[in-house]
């Protein structure tokens, strides 16, 4: 099923306008350059004329001839086959190998344009071909094209425009990034990306056997490999230029897309949705946490807890040492899934500290696993930073691969796993809420673990929760989870003009001016634009990064908002009652803003 949904998806996004900025080199050097030149013959060598100095020449001539067309009828397969292993790779393990080495995100689409530019030059200048080539003939299944000819035929040009190549946004590819982002990369994902990748790929190697067929019916192409050799190289230079000041998706722009029904179809589609939720695979280390109800106020019983794994680094430990659960035998642990700039988890905070601070002393540890929701919640300091907003001081692991996240199947922020001095998980809860359930439940596990134990009163702070029906559902501005967009123009990293619709709907958000629209947030072009919020809450915040100065309408009333620092969310309306109304928001260029939280 997922390979199916992969290859259609795939497919749908290679008939897309997004094929438009490789196609033409796709169609030259992918396709042209491996049509059979008009001087060339298929006789083969006759070993009998070796006894002859000039018949040698005539038979190593011949044999490089009859190698050099076979070799070449591979350019074709060789470019795609590039191409879908430069995705594949770049989606799934890209963002985390620049994670792991503290670099950008956009290096891996630099270099790709980089050696676009180099193949390019190549092309033009021969030798310069025959270096960038080197490395990839040591590759053994590659070896064999290499070893006929002496020179690989179109794979490096692969693995560039697969750096580059920025497929249309869809369901299928926004599971298929979120996985690669968060970490979630088991063999669903990957059957799901490779599956993408080639059903992407398809179309690209069509029209690149369309080329080929052309240049060998038109005798003028025929005879003039050497002029569509160099027309490829150039085109390969402007498309890098191009992409360095954006024209191909100023060009896509320019054309409707027509796969967007289609697209739309698969969105819709509750069978594919099931399907494409991957991540957080079922394992024998977790299995049993399916038998532990969210819901319930009692205590259960639900396995072994999972190990925490996979985590970048602590703190609020002695010397910053990690916390190995087995270590922990005999005492009650709480495992909080948790992000700083999460409204839901700022709310839950208080009710955490407050059980430490309150039951440590009679063997309960409360351990906070920080799961990035947001790129700038993977930086170390930021986080850090935020813990100690909170008043959180005891130990928090930074779970930036979201490997721990996974481990546990968990989806939500905040979540809480509640473990026994024996190691086995007796409550699951997500969300907010039941913190007076949730704490009468902590001391019967340490009355449990130690009947003698003297428990101190219960905290009973007050439920902060608000009730769901009576607020706006948090709206996310990235176009990967995108939701409560009022607006009419097509949420797409394509568009770049919006304005507000003469009637928005409630719980909505609408934007207006120049915006670039990003995966994550969303960011003014130039100058100012405006964003309009329909809200209902008690509370109304903005998750912003960035440096500048944001100023709010809020309901007739001027909020300003001065961005700096560590990213985080910012309070546009904190009232005494629940209430409902507009929020107009001008946003400065400089200013990244992320999603509208309620409460």
């Amino acid at each position: 099923m997922l390979a199916l949904i992969g290859l259609l998806g795939g497919f749908i996004t290679g008939i897309s306008p997004c094929i438009i900025p490789v196609l033409p080199v796709i169609l030259f050097s992918g396709g042209m350059q491996s049509a059979r030149g008009g001087q060339t013959t298929d006789a083969p060598a006759d070993a009998g004329t070796e006894a002859s100095g000039e018949s040698a020449v005539a038979t190593a001539t011949a044999v490089r001839t009859r190698r050099i067309r076979t070799v070449s009828r591979w350019r074709p397969y060789l470019v795609i086959a590039g191409i879908v292993v430069s995705f594949t790779l770049m989606t799934l393990a890209g963002s985390l190998l620049l994670s792991l080495l503290g670099l950008p995100q956009d290096v891996l689409r630099w270099a790709g344009i980089i050696v676009l530019s180099l193949i390019g030059i190549g092309l033009i200048v021969p030798r310069l071909q025959h270096l960038l080539e080197k490395p990839f003939q040591k590759i053994p299944w590659l070896n064999a094209a290499s070893e006929r000819s002496g020179k690989l035929q179109g794979f490096p040009l692969g693995l560039a425009l697969g750096a580059v190549y920025v497929p249309c946004a869809g369901p299928v590819l926004a599971a298929i990034t979120v996985a690669g982002s968060t970490g979630q990369i088991g063999p669903d994902t990957i059957v799901l990306t490779v599956s993408f990748a080639i059903g992407a790929a398809l179309p690209l190697l069509f029209f690149a056997l369309a080329g080929r067929g052309l240049a060998e019916r038109i005798a003028a192409f025929r005879k003039r490999q050497g002029v569509i050799r160099m027309v490829s190289g150039a085109l390969m230079i402007l498309l890098a230029l191009g992409l360095v000041f954006d024209v191909p998706a100023r060009l896509q722009r320019l054309v409707p897309d027509y796969t967007s029904a289609i697209q739309g179809f698969i969105a819709d589609n509750e069978e594919v949705q099931d399907a494409i939720a991957i991540g957080g695979l079922e394992t024998e280390e977790n299995k049993d946490l399916d038998l532990c109800d969210p819901g319930a106020t009692q205590l259960q019983e639900c396995g072994t807890a999972p190990s925490i794994r996979g985590i970048e680094s602590w703190f609020n430990t002695e010397g910053d040492q990690p916390i190995d659960l087995a270590e922990l035998r005999g005492q009650v642990v709480l495992i909080d899934f948790w992000a700083y700039s999460c409204i839901n988890c700022q709310r839950s905070a208080p009710h955490m500290n407050a059980w430490q601070d309150a039951y440590a002393d009679a063997g309960l540890q409360v351990i906070g696993v920080h799961s990035p929701e947001y790129a700038f919640e993977k930086v170390r300091q930021n986080v850090v930073d935020g813990a100690a907003a909170l008043g959180i001081e005891y130990p928090v692991a930074i779970d930036n691969s979201l490997s721990t996240w996974t481990n546990y199947r968990n989806a939500y922020w905040p979540a809480r796993y509640l473990v026994d001095a024996d190691g086995t998980v007796r409550n699951v809860h997500f969300g907010e809420g039941s913190y007076r359930e949730g704490e009468q439940m902590i001391r019967e596990l340490l009355q449990q673990a130690n009947p003698d134990v003297s428990l101190p009163p219960a905290t009973e702070l007050s439920d902060e929760t608000p009730e769901n029906a009576s607020i706006t559902p948090e709206s996310y501005l990235g176009t990967t989870k995108m939701q409560n967009f009022g607006g009419e123009e097509r949420y797409s990293t394509l568009t770049e003009a919006f304005a507000y619709p003469a009637e928005q709907a409630p719980d909505t958000f609408a934007l207006d001016g120049a915006w670039r629209l990003e995966t994550q947030f969303v960011t003014p072009r130039d100058g100012e634009a405006r964003i309009r919020l329909e809200y209902r809450g008690q509370e109304v915040r903005l998750v912003l990064a960035g440096s500048g100065t944001v100023v709010a309408d809020v309901d007739g009333e001027r909020v300003e908002l001065e961005v700096s620092g560590t990213p985080r969310s910012y309070q546009l309306l904190g009232a005494d009652a629940s209430q409902q109304g507009v929020i107009e928001v001008t946003v400065p260029a400089g200013v990244e803003a992320y999603s509208f939280t309620f409460g």
